[in-house]
Order: structure tokens, then sequence, then C-alpha cells
């Protein structure tokens, strides 16, 4: 059975193990691996992930029988109203067991605990089936977003929306 519980400040080790875990596989195909290796060191660097939990960030960790599958961090209020969902990954042989849809589940009670009305998600423009996962979540594409992220990288994405 799939359990979802916040994760500890000391849990961030996991949550930089799955995306470690995660990321090749992910984006092997659309980002070069020097890429994937320039964002898991900035967006997964222990330092990094602790001043985000420290500011607010919610870390989710994903279990089935004590072994950690998925995460997800997110930031509500980003803007008045809205949730920023900024990571969701599980772990390759996780995938297709239904935790990212508890994951979402999860995010949308602290969402509107947090009396928001939204929850707002960047995905890579490549990436076709996280983009049909939350299409099928109810997602709607609301704009395109290209961000500089520094060493002559971008990050090339839509911005989809999910109204509560």
């Amino acid at each position: 059975m799939i359990q979802i519980r916040p994760a500890s400040k000391e849990d961030l080790k996991l949550v930089q193990s799955i995306a470690y875990r995660t990321w090749p596989d992910t984006f092997g195909e659309i980002l070069s691996p020097s890429q994937i290796d320039y964002m898991l060191n900035w967006f997964y660097d222990i330092p990094h992930l602790e001043e985000q939990f420290e500011n607010g960030h919610i870390f989710l960790l994903a279990y089935e029988d004590g072994v950690e599958l998925g995460f997800t961090g997110i930031q509500p209020n980003l803007k008045p109203g809205q949730t920023k969902i900024h990571k969701i990954y599980i772990l390759p042989t996780a995938q297709g067991k239904g935790i990212g849809k508890k994951l979402i589940q999860a995010i949308k009670k602290i969402a509107l605990e947090n009396e928001q009305s939204s929850l707002l998600l960047n995905v890579n423009k490549y990436n076709t089936g996280a983009i049909e996962f939350y299409e099928y979540l109810g997602f709607v594409n609301i704009k395109e977003e290209v961000i500089d992220i520094g060493n002559g990288y971008v990050m090339d994405d839509y911005v989809f929306e999910l109204k509560l």
C-alpha cells in the first residue's frame, strides 16, 4: 500500500537520492548528460534543498513497504491563491502504481487547507509522458516559458494549472 508522509529536514537526502535515480531516465532523451548533471547538482544540492525547506517549501515522500518510491516539493502561496509544484518524481521502477496520483491528491489537500484556488507546475515541453499524466488529472496548459538557468542551459517548459 502506498503511503505519503511529510519529509523532515533529515529526509532531504532521500529526496536527493530519488532525484538522482529518476532524472537520467526521465530526461535522458530530452536533455544532454551535462545539463542533467548541472541541474541535479544545482537543484538537489543538500544546502539548496535545506534552504527551500526553511523557506516554507513542503516535501512529501511516497513509500511502499518502507521503501521510498517518489517525492514532491511544493510551495503554498507562491502567489496569492496558488500552490506551486516545483518537483514531482517517481522512480522509473515504481511508475504506474498510482503514486503520482496520490501525491497530487496530497498536494490538493494541503492547498485547500491553505485556501488555495489552483495548483501550478512547469513541465518540459518534450516530456510527453508527464504532459499526458497532468492532462489526465485535469491540468490545463496555460502558457509556454523559457527560463535561463545559466551555463548556457534553459528550461523549455509549459506551465500547467489545475483549478481547485
